[in-house]
């Protein structure tokens, strides 16, 4: 009998050591829209836009609120909690929660297609909205295409390697580089920006049609098994797994 309870107290120890070692590397936040599910990845270079955003979702601060500026093939933009149960045709994009958070504008950061970015209006230092942020669409560029953008609108900087090879392949917004702080990346269900990108919108960029946003933060055993699936293994659903989990917080 001693025996037995050495050992259920030594697995009981073994449980919770496993379950509090094993963190995502990112967080995730599941964004649900009228037209489809996508997964964003929040990028750790940006940690006060992370730790906002995510704040924010938690908090349930976006569900409700819509899309309410949508220009195809550039970005659909979302976030202002004048937009939740906004009358028909009126026009969105002045409100926020009524801060700013710093710019986190970084060289390996930019506006490929799937990416956010923070909003912002024209403050010098280019300091986010505290809740607005748009989703990129964009388009595919030529080669011949980003060296006219470089020499007329970029101010001397220079499109990377890796900036060329995704705008001349996935596509995206390279005029905003350098610009707008990009803070994380879908890791599925990047056709959603397409369905939405493409709906009809008035003289204002505001959908015709409301696009409505639920946000949900997910709990760390979701990121785990989604970065699990994302490098093509299975995810963990066992006795074990789940008797850890009874041991850790959803929150990582």
């Amino acid at each position: 009998m001693r025996f037995l309870k050495i050992c259920l107290v030594a697995l009981f120890c073994f449980l919770q050591v496993m379950a509090f070692a094993a963190k995502p590397e990112y967080k995730y936040v599941q964004i649900i829209t009228d037209k489809g599910t996508c997964v964003l990845r929040l990028y750790n270079e940006t940690p006060k836009h992370r730790d906002n955003f995510v704040k924010l979702a938690k908090n349930k601060y976006y569900d409700g609120t819509l899309f309410h500026r949508v220009i195809q093939n550039f970005m659909i933009q979302g976030g202002d909690p004048d937009s939740r149960n906004a009358v028909g045709g009126a026009q969105l994009g002045n409100g926020g929660p009524g801060y700013t958070i710093p710019a986190e504008i970084q060289d390996g950061l930019f506006h490929k297609k799937g990416v956010i970015g923070a909003a912002r209006d024209n403050n010098p230092a280019k300091a986010s909205s505290g809740s607005q942020f748009y989703l990129v669409q964009g388009k595919v560029f030529t080669p011949e295409d980003l060296d006219r953008l470089e020499q007329t609108r970029m101010s001397g900087k220079k499109f990377s390697e890796k900036q060329r090879q995704a705008y001349t392949t996935v596509g995206g917004a390279p005029h905003l580089d350098w610009n707008y702080t990009v803070f994380g990346e879908l890791v599925n269900g990047i056709e959603v920006i397409d369905k939405i990108a493409e709906v009809k919108t008035d003289q204002h960029d505001r959908p015709e049609v409301d696009q409505k946003v639920t946000m949900h933060l997910l709990t760390r055993r979701e990121a785990l098994n989604l970065e699990r699936e994302l490098k093509g293994l299975k995810p963990q659903t066992g006795f074990f797994t789940k008797i850890g989990d009874l041991f850790s917080s959803k929150d990582y």
